[in-house]
């Protein structure tokens, strides 16, 4: 059996992990095993020696990362465990060995691997290590996705120097098996080029897929705005689905060069299409009005102390964007910034709307897709939220 380190938790702090809760915050510990390292495995007790988790201990605010709730003997077999399993579900939910080949296979928490993405590109995958625990089993994930995916795997790509402090590790992004592909992926019919060397995130913003695909609904013979566009994913959808114009903006040149690339794959019709490099709030002061308008832009809070702030930069977008509607005209709107919550996002819609004076209907309430699930037990892994909304 495993000599792993010990944590011991006070009493009146034990309710959390009790309720599968998969995080420990370090004012619930009353001692611990001495000379703990970061990243390392840790048992967890309650202070009169109840066993309760095993996990990744972490020097921040969150002490302990939980891998298991039962007795771990073997790390190895436990994460080959979780990778079968959130293959198995991708196949449930119609993705894996489906037509659209890129996808998400492991969402963190909502995999049970807390720390961890992997997302999967046409043969490649892209990991991404949020805690030092993690970025120590990369050896472990690359062996786990060969047993997964068998010759179906090409290359593993390790982008974890991207989102780890340049203080925890030291080395740089890189393929830990194989090398670069072409980076062309195929969703729902659709072409895409992903960059997920250059790219944000590990390239592609997967957790919009059926979002995206929900626009496809609303588009035909209509004139189409995307902003905060990135790589094109919203425009690209749009044009397939018979829109009469559509518009491209983002504040970045190579998201706009990905947009152009990835609108050249899927426009045979060669229906209209601009794109603007401009700020976004600058371009809908001064732009023409839409029968669609998608509002995608990254996070605006990325910690509690910015929340309000954030919730008033989109409550500013969302009024300048409705008052660019026409009537009838439809509006995606999305936060992505996890300490802005469905209540205070939707308040802040609502706080727009109201403003606009105009009569709207709320069509649709969205989220992040199937394949980023969220555990039950860990509500703050529903980082995305959406809303559509008809003008008029």
């Amino acid at each position: 059996m495993p000599n792993f380190s010990k944590i011991f938790l006070h009493n009146n702090k034990i309710d959390a992990v009790k309720r599968f809760h998969p995080w420990i915050f370090s004012g619930a510990i009353k001692r611990k095993d001495p000379d703990l390292k970061e990243g390392e495995i840790v048992e967890i007790y309650s202070n009169s020696g109840e066993y309760l988790a095993t996990g990744h201990y972490n020097t921040g605010n969150i002490a302990v990362k939980i891998l298991a709730f039962e007795k771990v003997l073997d790390i190895s077999k436990l994460f080959l465990e979780k990778f079968q399993n959130a293959y198995s579900m991708r196949k449930q939910i119609g993705l894996a060995a489906s037509a659209t080949n890129c996808y998400r296979l492991i969402n963190a928490e909502g995999d049970g691997l807390p720390g961890l993405i992997v997302d999967w590109y046409n043969g490649t995958a892209v990991l991404q290590a949020y805690s030092m625990g993690m970025y120590q089993h990369r050896q472990l994930i690359v062996e786990c996705l060969q047993q997964v995916y068998g010759q179906d795997l090409k290359a593993v790509y390790d982008k974890s120097a991207s989102v780890l402090s340049k203080t925890q590790i030291y080395s740089e992004n890189q393929y830990l098996l194989g090398s670069r592909s072409d980076g062309e992926v195929l969703e729902y019919g659709h072409r895409f080029f992903v960059d997920w060397e250059e790219g944000q995130k590990t390239g592609f913003f997967i957790d919009q897929r059926e979002n995206r695909f929900l626009l496809s609904k609303y588009v035909t013979g209509k004139r189409v705005l995307n902003t905060f566009c990135y790589s094109g994913g919203f425009s690209v959808y749009a044009l397939k689905a018979g829109a009469s114009y559509v518009c491209s903006v983002d504040s970045s040149a190579k998201a706009i060069a990905w947009t152009t690339q990835n609108v050249a794959l899927n426009n045979p019709a060669e229906i209209p299409h601009q794109t603007y490099v401009e700020d976004i709030f600058d371009f809908l002061k001064g732009c023409d009005d839409y029968d669609v308008i998608i509002l995608d832009p990254p996070a605006f809070a990325k910690n509690l102390s910015a929340r309000h702030q954030a919730v008033m930069a989109y409550k500013r977008l969302n009024q300048l964007a409705l008052t660019k509607l026409r009537s009838g005209g439809i509006l995606f709107t999305f936060s992505c910034s996890q300490v802005v919550g469905v209540d205070h996002f939707k308040g802040a819609v609502t706080a727009a709307a109201i403003e606009s004076s105009k009569p709207i209907r709320l069509l649709h309430q969205l989220a992040q897709s199937a394949d980023h699930p969220v555990s039950i037990y860990h509500p703050e892994g529903l980082y995305l939220k959406g809303l559509v909304l008809m003008v008029g």
